[in-house]
């Protein structure tokens, strides 16, 4: 289970635009649903996750080569939510407005440098998982995505300090050893069935 460290730029938390405090000039907006996953409204992105959480759009990505490993991501250190922990291989909010998929493709763009050869629906779920480190609550309505990857990974390391593609028995391996994000097997396990779809029952999702 090779992992690659992100290189190129020096991760700078400043960087995050995530992490741009309330009142600055371009504040990140989030969708906000009902239980139905109907839009009711906006908020701004740091606002929406502190306790008790605002129930909110957010998408999940996975991505898997062509040996049906799937391509995991350690979040940056300069991270505001969730910082240096394992998680699936992209994972976001669109922006008000913009359609889940498109957000996906978006993000795994920005954050990866890969365009998948092939990315399909892969379920809903929602949930709410409170981060102990941050305090924040992540109270999501989230669209799973499952699909191809032909490329290696260039990832921006404001955003990812490392990458791997792991096996199911890899993945539990490290599992057992470094932390993961509160919603990784949430969405994964929400995720399989589009999984085994898309990387076929040999693979072992």
């Amino acid at each position: 289970m090779p992992i690659t460290p992100a290189d190129g730029r020096t991760a700078d938390p400043a960087a995050d635009t995530a992490s741009a405090p309330i009142g600055s000039p371009d504040p990140i907006m989030l969708e906000l649903v009902d239980e139905e996953g109907r839009t009711i409204g906006t908020a701004e992105k740091l606002s929406a996750h502190r306790a008790p959480g605002r129930l909110h759009r957010a998408f999940s990505v996975f991505l898997f080569d062509g040996r049906g490993r799937l391509l995991l991501q350690r979040r940056a250190l300069g991270k505001y939510h969730s910082p240096g922990v394992w998680s699936n291989t992209c994972c976001g909010h669109p922006y008000p407005g913009e359609p889940p998929f498109a957000a996906a493709a978006r993000r795994t763009g920005e954050e990866l440098g890969l365009g998948p050869v092939l990315l399909r629906e892969a379920g809903r779920v929602r949930y709410n998982h409170p981060d102990p480190a941050s305090g924040l609550v992540e109270q999501e309505y989230n669209h799973l995505f499952a699909g191809l990857v032909e490329a290696e990974p260039r990832p921006d390391p404001a955003e990812i300090a490392e990458t791997a593609f792991v096996t199911p028995a890899e993945l539990d391996a490290l599992r057992g050893s470094a932390p993961f994000s509160a919603w990784f097997m949430t969405v994964l396990d929400a995720a399989r069935p589009g999984i085994r779809e898309v990387t076929g029952a040999g693979a072992g999702w």
